[in-house]
Protein backbone atom coordinates (compact mmCIF):
# COMPACT_ATOMS: atom_id res chain seq x y z
CA UNK A 1 0.00 0.00 0.00
CA UNK A 2 1.12 3.30 0.32
CA UNK A 3 1.80 6.57 2.22
CA UNK A 4 -1.14 8.73 3.91
CA UNK A 5 -2.52 11.58 1.49
CA UNK A 6 -2.49 15.09 2.38
CA UNK A 7 -5.43 16.57 4.26
CA UNK A 8 -5.72 18.46 1.18
CA UNK A 9 -6.58 15.69 -1.04
CA UNK A 10 -9.62 14.88 1.03
CA UNK A 11 -11.00 18.28 0.14
CA UNK A 12 -10.36 17.72 -3.12
CA UNK A 13 -12.61 14.25 -3.58
CA UNK A 14 -15.69 14.21 -4.81
CA UNK A 15 -19.32 14.09 -2.56
CA UNK A 16 -20.03 10.00 -1.45
CA UNK A 17 -23.15 8.70 -3.35
CA UNK A 18 -25.90 8.90 -1.23
CA UNK A 19 -28.71 6.70 -2.30
CA UNK A 20 -32.67 7.05 -1.11
CA UNK A 21 -32.64 5.02 2.00
CA UNK A 22 -35.65 2.22 1.77
CA UNK A 23 -38.48 2.18 4.23
CA UNK A 24 -37.10 0.66 7.80
CA UNK A 25 -37.33 -2.97 8.32
CA UNK A 26 -39.27 -4.19 11.16
CA UNK A 27 -36.63 -5.06 13.43
CA UNK A 28 -35.21 -1.64 12.98
CA UNK A 29 -38.56 0.32 13.73
CA UNK A 30 -38.99 -1.09 16.94
CA UNK A 31 -34.97 -0.81 17.69
CA UNK A 32 -35.36 1.39 21.26
CA UNK A 33 -33.04 4.48 19.55
CA UNK A 34 -34.99 5.14 16.61
CA UNK A 35 -38.16 6.52 17.84
CA UNK A 36 -36.60 9.84 19.19
CA UNK A 37 -32.62 9.79 18.58
CA UNK A 38 -31.65 12.83 20.86
CA UNK A 39 -27.63 13.05 19.57
CA UNK A 40 -26.13 12.32 15.83
CA UNK A 41 -25.31 8.73 15.13
CA UNK A 42 -21.91 7.59 16.40
CA UNK A 43 -19.85 5.09 14.22
CA UNK A 44 -16.54 4.12 15.58
CA UNK A 45 -14.36 2.49 13.45
CA UNK A 46 -11.23 0.91 14.74
CA UNK A 47 -7.91 -0.59 13.07
CA UNK A 48 -4.10 -1.64 13.27
CA UNK A 49 -3.90 1.45 11.02
CA UNK A 50 -5.62 4.62 10.69
CA UNK A 51 -3.74 4.46 7.11
CA UNK A 52 -5.84 1.60 6.39
CA UNK A 53 -9.10 3.34 7.26
CA UNK A 54 -8.27 6.66 5.77
CA UNK A 55 -7.12 4.61 2.64
CA UNK A 56 -9.67 1.87 2.23
CA UNK A 57 -13.24 3.58 3.76
CA UNK A 58 -13.29 7.42 2.60
CA UNK A 59 -16.34 7.11 0.39
CA UNK A 60 -17.78 5.71 3.84
CA UNK A 61 -16.39 8.47 5.62
CA UNK A 62 -17.68 11.06 3.58
CA UNK A 63 -21.30 9.07 3.44
CA UNK A 64 -20.89 9.20 7.03
CA UNK A 65 -19.92 13.07 7.29
CA UNK A 66 -22.51 14.07 4.78
CA UNK A 67 -25.55 12.95 7.05
CA UNK A 68 -24.22 14.23 9.57
CA UNK A 69 -23.10 11.29 11.64
CA UNK A 70 -20.21 11.26 14.68
CA UNK A 71 -17.61 9.28 13.14
CA UNK A 72 -14.17 8.09 15.29
CA UNK A 73 -11.21 6.29 14.33
CA UNK A 74 -9.62 4.59 16.98
CA UNK A 75 -6.25 3.38 15.59
CA UNK A 76 -2.15 3.44 16.43
CA UNK A 77 -1.54 7.62 15.60
CA UNK A 78 0.21 8.00 12.30
CA UNK A 79 0.31 10.82 9.25
CA UNK A 80 -3.62 9.98 8.40
CA UNK A 81 -4.97 11.04 11.67
CA UNK A 82 -4.49 14.91 10.21
CA UNK A 83 -6.21 14.10 6.94
CA UNK A 84 -8.90 12.38 8.73
CA UNK A 85 -9.75 15.01 11.57
CA UNK A 86 -10.01 17.62 8.49
CA UNK A 87 -12.66 15.43 6.96
CA UNK A 88 -14.72 15.74 10.32
CA UNK A 89 -13.32 12.33 12.31
CA UNK A 90 -12.33 12.61 15.70
CA UNK A 91 -9.45 10.34 16.05
CA UNK A 92 -8.32 8.72 19.49
CA UNK A 93 -4.89 7.07 19.73
CA UNK A 94 -4.90 3.04 20.35
CA UNK A 95 -2.24 1.00 21.22
CA UNK A 96 -1.48 -2.18 19.31
CA UNK A 97 1.38 -4.23 19.08
CA UNK A 98 0.30 -5.54 15.67
CA UNK A 99 3.53 -8.09 15.09
CA UNK A 100 3.83 -8.94 18.65
CA UNK A 101 2.48 -11.72 20.61
CA UNK A 102 3.25 -10.69 24.13
CA UNK A 103 -0.16 -11.55 25.78
CA UNK A 104 0.61 -8.29 27.89
CA UNK A 105 0.14 -5.98 25.51
CA UNK A 106 -3.04 -7.39 23.89
CA UNK A 107 -4.57 -7.31 27.00
CA UNK A 108 -3.64 -3.82 26.89
CA UNK A 109 -5.13 -3.16 23.63
CA UNK A 110 -8.73 -4.92 24.92
CA UNK A 111 -8.92 -2.87 28.09
CA UNK A 112 -8.15 0.32 26.25
CA UNK A 113 -10.28 -0.02 23.77
CA UNK A 114 -13.31 -0.92 26.49
CA UNK A 115 -12.46 2.47 28.35
CA UNK A 116 -13.01 4.17 24.84
CA UNK A 117 -16.47 2.55 24.10
CA UNK A 118 -17.80 3.15 27.56
CA UNK A 119 -16.13 6.98 27.56
CA UNK A 120 -17.58 7.33 23.93
CA UNK A 121 -20.73 5.29 23.75
CA UNK A 122 -20.68 4.99 19.90
CA UNK A 123 -23.73 3.52 18.68
CA UNK A 124 -22.01 0.55 17.02
CA UNK A 125 -18.50 -0.16 16.25
CA UNK A 126 -16.71 -1.81 13.10
CA UNK A 127 -13.53 -3.75 13.81
CA UNK A 128 -10.97 -4.30 10.57
CA UNK A 129 -7.32 -6.88 11.04
CA UNK A 130 -6.82 -8.96 13.59
CA UNK A 131 -6.23 -7.66 16.93
CA UNK A 132 -8.82 -5.17 16.74
CA UNK A 133 -11.56 -7.77 15.46
CA UNK A 134 -10.70 -10.49 18.43
CA UNK A 135 -10.12 -8.35 21.21
CA UNK A 136 -12.21 -5.34 19.98
CA UNK A 137 -15.45 -7.40 19.89
CA UNK A 138 -14.87 -8.95 23.12
CA UNK A 139 -14.31 -5.63 24.68
CA UNK A 140 -17.53 -4.11 22.71
CA UNK A 141 -19.25 -6.99 24.23
CA UNK A 142 -17.92 -6.03 27.61
CA UNK A 143 -19.35 -2.55 26.92
CA UNK A 144 -22.53 -3.74 25.88
CA UNK A 145 -21.98 -1.80 22.51
CA UNK A 146 -22.95 -3.37 19.15
CA UNK A 147 -20.24 -4.16 16.85
CA UNK A 148 -19.76 -5.91 13.34
CA UNK A 149 -16.49 -7.66 12.35
CA UNK A 150 -14.89 -7.31 8.87
CA UNK A 151 -12.36 -9.55 8.06
CA UNK A 152 -10.48 -7.84 5.71
CA UNK A 153 -7.90 -10.73 4.67
CA UNK A 154 -6.86 -13.34 6.78
CA UNK A 155 -2.83 -13.22 6.92
CA UNK A 156 -0.48 -14.97 8.69
CA UNK A 157 -3.15 -16.97 10.63
CA UNK A 158 -3.67 -19.40 7.41
CA UNK A 159 -0.85 -18.67 5.83
CA UNK A 160 1.50 -20.24 8.36
CA UNK A 161 1.18 -23.01 9.91
CA UNK A 162 2.81 -22.18 13.51
CA UNK A 163 1.56 -21.97 17.42
CA UNK A 164 1.04 -18.18 17.24
CA UNK A 165 -1.72 -19.09 14.58
CA UNK A 166 -2.94 -21.91 16.32
CA UNK A 167 -3.31 -19.73 18.94
CA UNK A 168 -5.25 -17.14 16.90
CA UNK A 169 -7.87 -19.48 15.30
CA UNK A 170 -9.12 -20.14 19.20
CA UNK A 171 -9.51 -16.70 20.24
CA UNK A 172 -11.38 -15.97 16.43
CA UNK A 173 -13.80 -19.09 17.71
CA UNK A 174 -14.55 -17.07 21.22
CA UNK A 175 -14.11 -13.78 20.01
CA UNK A 176 -16.96 -14.27 17.01
CA UNK A 177 -19.43 -15.05 19.06
CA UNK A 178 -20.00 -11.59 20.44
CA UNK A 179 -19.95 -9.26 16.94
CA UNK A 180 -23.79 -8.34 15.16
CA UNK A 181 -22.63 -10.32 12.08
CA UNK A 182 -19.01 -11.19 10.47
CA UNK A 183 -18.06 -9.79 7.26
CA UNK A 184 -16.05 -11.36 4.39
CA UNK A 185 -14.07 -9.93 1.74
CA UNK A 186 -14.23 -13.35 -0.28
CA UNK A 187 -15.60 -16.50 0.08
CA UNK A 188 -12.87 -18.82 0.31
CA UNK A 189 -11.86 -16.62 3.61
CA UNK A 190 -16.07 -17.31 4.74
CA UNK A 191 -15.67 -20.97 3.85
CA UNK A 192 -12.60 -21.23 5.72
CA UNK A 193 -13.83 -19.77 9.02
CA UNK A 194 -17.39 -22.18 8.77
CA UNK A 195 -15.04 -25.06 7.64
CA UNK A 196 -12.56 -24.83 10.72
CA UNK A 197 -15.50 -24.46 13.34
CA UNK A 198 -14.63 -20.74 13.94
CA UNK A 199 -17.91 -18.87 13.59
CA UNK A 200 -20.35 -19.85 17.00
CA UNK A 201 -23.57 -18.31 15.47
CA UNK A 202 -22.65 -18.92 11.39
CA UNK A 203 -25.91 -17.22 10.64
CA UNK A 204 -24.14 -14.08 10.89
CA UNK A 205 -21.50 -14.59 8.33
CA UNK A 206 -22.25 -12.40 5.76
CA UNK A 207 -20.31 -12.36 2.34
CA UNK A 208 -18.88 -8.03 1.32
CA UNK A 209 -17.37 -9.26 -1.72
CA UNK A 210 -14.67 -6.65 -1.15
CA UNK A 211 -14.71 -3.07 0.08
CA UNK A 212 -15.18 -1.57 -3.78
CA UNK A 213 -13.25 1.41 -5.47
CA UNK A 214 -14.30 4.99 -6.10
CA UNK A 215 -14.89 4.77 -9.71
CA UNK A 216 -15.01 8.04 -10.72
CA UNK A 217 -11.16 8.43 -8.41
CA UNK A 218 -10.38 5.94 -10.98
CA UNK A 219 -10.94 6.47 -13.97
CA UNK A 220 -10.20 4.49 -16.90
CA UNK A 221 -6.87 5.57 -18.16
CA UNK A 222 -5.15 4.42 -21.71
CA UNK A 223 -2.23 2.05 -21.31
CA UNK A 224 0.95 3.96 -21.98
CA UNK A 225 3.21 3.94 -25.21
CA UNK A 226 6.48 3.46 -24.40
CA UNK A 227 9.27 1.72 -25.68
CA UNK A 228 9.83 0.25 -21.86
CA UNK A 229 7.74 -1.95 -20.21
CA UNK A 230 6.96 -1.56 -16.85
CA UNK A 231 5.65 -3.94 -13.77
CA UNK A 232 4.78 -2.45 -10.74
CA UNK A 233 4.08 -4.11 -7.49
CA UNK A 234 2.03 -1.74 -4.91
CA UNK A 235 1.79 -2.60 -1.72
CA UNK A 236 3.43 -2.77 1.64
CA UNK A 237 6.83 -4.54 1.29
CA UNK A 238 6.20 -7.72 3.10
CA UNK A 239 7.16 -11.17 1.94
CA UNK A 240 3.94 -13.16 2.42
CA UNK A 241 2.79 -10.59 -0.50
CA UNK A 242 5.07 -12.36 -2.67
CA UNK A 243 7.96 -9.89 -2.61
CA UNK A 244 10.69 -12.32 -2.90
CA UNK A 245 9.51 -14.26 -6.33
CA UNK A 246 8.74 -10.57 -8.04
CA UNK A 247 12.36 -10.38 -7.50
CA UNK A 248 13.59 -13.86 -8.53
CA UNK A 249 11.19 -13.46 -11.29
CA UNK A 250 12.87 -10.27 -12.50
CA UNK A 251 16.17 -11.68 -12.38
CA UNK A 252 14.76 -14.41 -14.66
CA UNK A 253 13.23 -12.22 -17.24
CA UNK A 254 15.95 -9.56 -17.34
CA UNK A 255 18.25 -11.06 -20.46
CA UNK A 256 15.23 -11.91 -22.35
CA UNK A 257 13.06 -8.68 -22.14
CA UNK A 258 15.84 -5.58 -21.55
CA UNK A 259 13.36 -3.40 -22.30
CA UNK A 260 11.04 -4.45 -18.92
CA UNK A 261 11.41 -2.84 -15.76
CA UNK A 262 10.29 -3.88 -12.41
CA UNK A 263 9.38 -1.33 -9.60
CA UNK A 264 7.94 -1.83 -6.17
CA UNK A 265 5.78 1.17 -4.45
CA UNK A 266 4.84 1.01 -1.09
CA UNK A 267 6.40 1.26 2.37
CA UNK A 268 9.21 -0.83 3.84
CA UNK A 269 9.89 -2.12 7.26
CA UNK A 270 6.21 -1.78 8.40
CA UNK A 271 4.93 -3.31 11.71
CA UNK A 272 4.76 -6.51 10.51
CA UNK A 273 6.15 -10.18 11.06
CA UNK A 274 6.65 -10.55 7.25
CA UNK A 275 7.97 -7.27 6.79
CA UNK A 276 10.96 -6.45 4.25
CA UNK A 277 13.65 -3.91 5.32
CA UNK A 278 14.92 -1.06 3.49
CA UNK A 279 18.42 -2.69 3.42
CA UNK A 280 17.33 -5.83 1.41
CA UNK A 281 15.40 -3.17 -0.98
CA UNK A 282 18.32 -1.22 -1.33
CA UNK A 283 20.24 -4.60 -2.27
CA UNK A 284 17.81 -5.16 -4.88
CA UNK A 285 18.40 -1.73 -6.19
CA UNK A 286 21.93 -1.95 -6.18
CA UNK A 287 22.05 -5.21 -8.25
CA UNK A 288 19.81 -3.16 -10.95
CA UNK A 289 16.81 -6.06 -10.90
CA UNK A 290 14.52 -3.74 -9.09
CA UNK A 291 13.37 0.04 -9.24
CA UNK A 292 12.13 1.58 -5.85
CA UNK A 293 9.58 3.91 -5.93
CA UNK A 294 9.03 4.86 -2.36
CA UNK A 295 6.08 5.46 -0.61
CA UNK A 296 3.17 7.82 -2.36
CA UNK A 297 -0.02 9.65 -1.13
CA UNK A 298 -1.71 9.11 -4.52
CA UNK A 299 -1.12 5.48 -6.14
CA UNK A 300 -3.07 6.85 -9.52
CA UNK A 301 -0.09 8.49 -11.70
CA UNK A 302 2.05 5.29 -10.96
CA UNK A 303 -0.61 2.92 -12.07
CA UNK A 304 -1.63 5.05 -15.04
CA UNK A 305 2.73 4.90 -15.80
CA UNK A 306 2.76 1.21 -15.39
CA UNK A 307 2.12 -1.50 -18.37
CA UNK A 308 0.68 -4.06 -16.05
CA UNK A 309 0.14 -4.35 -11.77
CA UNK A 310 1.17 -7.46 -10.52
CA UNK A 311 0.32 -8.96 -6.67
CA UNK A 312 2.21 -12.32 -6.37
CA UNK A 313 0.55 -12.52 -2.86
CA UNK A 314 0.14 -16.01 -0.67
CA UNK A 315 -3.28 -14.64 0.53
CA UNK A 316 -5.50 -11.84 0.24
CA UNK A 317 -9.03 -10.77 1.64
CA UNK A 318 -9.71 -8.44 -2.13
CA UNK A 319 -7.12 -6.31 -2.58
CA UNK A 320 -7.65 -2.74 -2.84
CA UNK A 321 -4.62 -2.02 -5.46
CA UNK A 322 -5.55 -4.88 -7.83
CA UNK A 323 -9.31 -3.43 -8.21
CA UNK A 324 -7.87 0.31 -8.50
CA UNK A 325 -5.39 -1.22 -11.03
CA UNK A 326 -8.46 -2.61 -13.00
CA UNK A 327 -10.76 0.34 -12.82
CA UNK A 328 -7.60 2.35 -14.49
CA UNK A 329 -7.68 -0.33 -17.39
CA UNK A 330 -4.34 -2.30 -16.24
CA UNK A 331 -4.07 -5.85 -16.75
CA UNK A 332 -3.08 -7.72 -14.06
CA UNK A 333 -0.52 -11.10 -12.95
CA UNK A 334 -1.78 -12.73 -9.78
CA UNK A 335 -1.52 -15.35 -7.80
CA UNK A 336 -4.46 -17.91 -7.76
CA UNK A 337 -5.24 -17.58 -4.19
CA UNK A 338 -8.18 -16.13 -2.09
CA UNK A 339 -8.63 -12.84 -3.11
CA UNK A 340 -6.73 -11.85 -5.89
CA UNK A 341 -9.07 -14.36 -7.97
CA UNK A 342 -11.87 -12.43 -7.10
CA UNK A 343 -9.82 -9.83 -9.03
CA UNK A 344 -8.77 -11.77 -11.87
CA UNK A 345 -10.48 -13.54 -14.14
CA UNK A 346 -7.32 -15.20 -15.55
CA UNK A 347 -7.19 -14.83 -18.97
CA UNK A 348 -9.85 -11.91 -19.14
CA UNK A 349 -8.46 -9.10 -17.53
CA UNK A 350 -5.07 -10.48 -16.33
CA UNK A 351 -3.31 -13.89 -15.86
CA UNK A 352 -2.98 -15.93 -12.49
CA UNK A 353 0.00 -17.66 -11.86
CA UNK A 354 1.14 -20.15 -8.78
CA UNK A 355 2.08 -18.59 -5.00
CA UNK A 356 5.36 -18.58 -3.87
CA UNK A 357 6.18 -20.04 -6.89
CA UNK A 358 8.85 -17.44 -8.80
CA UNK A 359 8.95 -19.88 -11.94
CA UNK A 360 5.12 -19.70 -12.37
CA UNK A 361 5.32 -15.53 -11.66
CA UNK A 362 8.15 -15.40 -14.11
CA UNK A 363 6.10 -17.32 -16.95
CA UNK A 364 3.30 -15.15 -16.68
CA UNK A 365 5.15 -12.00 -16.83
CA UNK A 366 6.38 -13.18 -19.81
CA UNK A 367 3.07 -14.14 -21.31
CA UNK A 368 2.08 -10.81 -20.46
CA UNK A 369 5.30 -9.09 -22.38
CA UNK A 370 4.71 -11.10 -25.63
CA UNK A 371 0.49 -10.09 -26.05
CA UNK A 372 0.56 -7.46 -28.80
CA UNK A 373 -1.07 -3.93 -27.82
CA UNK A 374 -4.39 -4.88 -28.83
CA UNK A 375 -4.59 -8.10 -27.07
CA UNK A 376 -3.52 -5.48 -23.58
CA UNK A 377 -5.77 -3.27 -24.80
CA UNK A 378 -8.72 -5.62 -24.69
CA UNK A 379 -7.75 -7.22 -21.19
CA UNK A 380 -7.50 -3.52 -19.61
CA UNK A 381 -11.29 -2.72 -21.04
CA UNK A 382 -12.49 -6.14 -19.80
CA UNK A 383 -10.90 -5.17 -16.58
CA UNK A 384 -12.65 -2.03 -16.17
CA UNK A 385 -16.37 -3.55 -17.15
CA UNK A 386 -15.75 -5.98 -14.53
CA UNK A 387 -14.73 -3.59 -11.57
CA UNK A 388 -17.75 -1.41 -12.61
CA UNK A 389 -19.83 -4.86 -12.18
CA UNK A 390 -18.92 -5.95 -9.02
CA UNK A 391 -16.52 -3.44 -7.13
CA UNK A 392 -18.38 -0.19 -7.17
CA UNK A 393 -17.68 1.51 -3.70
CA UNK A 394 -21.58 3.02 -3.83
CA UNK A 395 -22.59 -0.48 -2.74
CA UNK A 396 -20.44 -1.55 -0.72
CA UNK A 397 -21.71 1.76 1.59
CA UNK A 398 -25.19 1.02 1.24
CA UNK A 399 -24.08 -2.31 2.48
CA UNK A 400 -22.72 -0.84 5.53
CA UNK A 401 -26.19 1.61 5.41
CA UNK A 402 -28.80 -0.96 5.97
CA UNK A 403 -26.66 -2.87 8.42
CA UNK A 404 -26.72 0.65 10.87
CA UNK A 405 -30.39 1.22 10.21
CA UNK A 406 -30.93 -2.47 11.23
CA UNK A 407 -28.90 -2.22 14.71
CA UNK A 408 -29.46 1.81 15.14
CA UNK A 409 -32.60 2.27 13.74
CA UNK A 410 -30.65 5.41 12.50
CA UNK A 411 -30.81 6.36 8.43
CA UNK A 412 -27.77 8.15 7.20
Amino acid sequence: MCAPAPAAIASQRRPAFVNPSPAPTAAAASAPQSAARRHPLHVALVCNTAWAIYTYRRGLLRALAEAGAQVTVIAPRDRTFEPLVAMGCRCVELPVASKGTNPLDDLRTLLALYRHYRALKPDVVFHYTIKPNIYGSIAAWLARTPSVAVTTGLGYVFIQKSRAAQVAKRLYRFAFRFPREVWFLNRDDEAAFKDGNLLAHPERARLLHGEGVDLEDFPLTPLPELAEFAFVLIGRLLWDKGVGEYVEAARTLRARYPHARFRLLGPVGVDNPSAISREEVAMWEREGVIEYLGETADVRPFIADADCVVLPSYREGVPRTLMEASAMGRPIVATNVPGCREVVADGVNGLLCEARDAASLAAGLARMLDLDGPARAAMAARGRKKIEKEFDERVVVQRYRELIREITGSTF
